[in-house]
């Protein structure tokens, strides 16, 4: 029987409730969910750390992916032992090529795909996560592969020019999530006059974004989008999408306090155009529409699909048999009751750089749970740089109110930015 709460009364009757009439706040409100997004988010930046470490020249893509998710898989197991909550991998490692803007994840059955390897100077972007209650962080880095020998090389040339502007991008990106007045300072009356201001409208935002990556002579990838994530739930209510094509919609909704996203920015040194290619879809995902599935194989592959994964992303290999999960999974998307990832190209088959950072916004600003490492941008060299008066003093800007140590910490992450644009007036002064 289920536990019941027991009422103190003064004579009155009151009816018995049990704890299934309480249900668990999952807001920010709590900080139990909070603390398991945190915990999710360690995981996550644990298990990027080391698959970046593997991406070398030569690595096999599809090795790295196992890998991944089996330190993932090792990680989660460590946390919350013995609790009766759910938790796992909220996206499953994918290492993405040179090219490839949708995370890329091969299949051992598709003998051709499984033998694609890094290749020396190309930018590979890495995303997995993890989830713990249902509170799932993800997190995608892009790393210039290298040789064994030359991991702190530095970069030079367009692969600079592209990893500056999607640092720079993203940056600027997250600054315009935070709801308008939230980190005002001064009197009542200009904290007030602060959060009046207008948010700046999706035409605004991408065309302060466009400036940043037209600076270093890059374009914004089509459809990079922007979710509003929830419990068991990456691809929530709201969203933000910039350069958007007829299929990804347009935005909708606007970040507020409480809220926790998965912010993307993808960056390209081609035309900003896309293509889907002709490779097997290997991620998937669960949607909330139900159809009574006619073949057994496929019922059987949705099962074990709910079981393992419950609603976020999966690769195809985490399948007990992928060869039966190649068949499986066909009538499942016929139906729409499982969504398959198309495999996503530039158009221009130019490098392209993502960036996917999960983030919180709370009374003190924004909290990058799960992010890429800070960028270290004295690596990267070029004579391109922001010129945009506007966008240089955001970019100086906290993203959260200084509280103590905490703050230090978060001061300390964004000075690469500001010696960034010194160097390159250092650069250009020189030049003259």
């Amino acid at each position: 029987m289920a536990e019941e709460v027991a009422l103190v009364t003064t004579g009155e009757h009151f009816p018995s409730f049990t704890i299934a009439d309480f249900p668990f706040d999952y807001t920010l409100n709590n900080p139990d969910t909070l603390t398991k997004y945190k915990t999710a988010a360690q995981i996550s930046h644990k298990v990027l750390e080391a698959v970046s470490g593997w991406c070398v020249e030569g690595a096999n893509v599809l090795s790295l992916c196992q890998k991944g998710d089996k330190l993932l898989g090792e990680e989660v197991a460590k946390v919350y032992k013995g609790k009766k909550i759910s938790k796992g991998i909220s996206h499953p490692t994918t290492v993405s090529p040179s090219s490839h803007i949708t995370p890329y994840t091969p299949l051992s059955t598709d003998v051709e795909e499984a033998a694609t390897v890094l290749k020396a100077n190309e930018p590979v972007k890495v995303q997995l996560g993890a989830q713990i209650d249902g509170l799932g962080t993800i997190v995608c880095d892009t790393i210039i592969v290298k040789s064994d020998k030359d991991q702190d090389a530095e970069v030079s040339g367009r692969e600079a020019d592209l990893m500056l502007a999607t640092y720079y991008a993203n940056e600027l990106l997250l600054r315009l999530m935070i709801p308008p007045g939230l980190l005002a300072s001064g009197s009542e009356e200009e904290k007030k006059a602060a959060a009046a201001e207008k948010r700046p409208t999706q035409a605004k935002i991408t065309q302060m974004l466009e400036t940043v990556v037209k600076s270093y002579e890059c374009n914004i990838s089509e459809g990079t989008t922007s979710w509003l994530f929830e419990r068991n739930e990456i691809e929530g209510k709201k969203k933000i999408v910039l350069c958007p094509s007829d299929k990804e919609g347009r935005s909708e909704g606007v970040p507020e306090v409480g809220d926790v996203w998965g912010v993307e920015m993808g960056v390209t040194l081609g035309s900003g155009k896309t293509k889907i290619i002709d490779q097997r879809p290997t991620l998937h995902r669960r949607t909330t529409i139900t159809y009574q599935l006619k073949r057994p194989s496929s019922r059987q592959i949705l099962s074990e699909i709910v079981k393992k994964f419950g609603n976020f992303p999966f690769s195809l290999r985490q399948l007990d048999d992928e060869r039966a999960a190649k068949v499986g999974v066909v009538e499942c998307v016929r139906s729409n009751v499982l969504r398959q990832y198309e495999v996503v190209t530039d158009k221009d088959s130019a490098p392209v750089a993502r960036f996917l950072t999960t983030i919180a916004l709370t009374k003190n600003g924004l909290i990058r749970l799960a992010a890429p490492p800070p960028t270290e941008v004295s690596r990267y060299k070029t004579d391109k740089k922001i010129s945009d008066e506007q966008i240089l003093k955001i970019l100086e800007q906290p993203t959260a109110r200084s509280t103590g140590a905490k703050g230090k910490n978060k001061k300390k992450k964004k000075k690469p930015a500001k010696k960034a644009a010194d160097d390159d007036e250092e650069s250009s002064s020189e030049e003259e």
